[in-house]
């Protein structure tokens, strides 16, 4: 029987590593590293990494996630930009369109439901 609950941690979950697609990439070489600890019905939920670089991003599913360390920058098409650190929590909905730049190595928790 699976678990009920399950900690959001690293520890025994196995990575899956990539990159952004080349037509999306801005400038640098920035590297994924991403932690899959949910995949139910639509629903996904682990941890994010990236190193730095930036590169376009559109959303067609809905994201809730929190930064728990480093810092970015995500600007909407025709937006302003938005300084992401350590401890903020954002909602990204469908229909977003814009620029993820990761300015030092973020770790983010997430919940993505399509």
């Amino acid at each position: 029987m699976p678990a009920t609950i399950v900690q959001v941690t690293k520890d025994g979950a196995t990575p899956e590593v990539s990159r952004p697609a080349a037509e999306k990439l801005i400038a640098g070489d920035p590297v994924f590293t991403t932690w899959n600890l949910e995949e139910a019905g639509g629903l996904y939920a682990g941890i994010w990494q990236s190193t730095p670089g930036k590169w376009r991003i559109s959303y067609d599913e809905w994201e809730y996630f929190t930064v728990t360390a480093g810092k970015s920058i995500i600007t909407a098409d025709g937006g302003d930009p938005m300084v992401m650190t350590e401890g903020d929590s954002y909602i990204i909905r469908p229909g977003f369109a814009g620029m993820w730049e990761v300015v030092e190595t973020t770790v983010k928790d997430y919940v993505i439901r399509l």
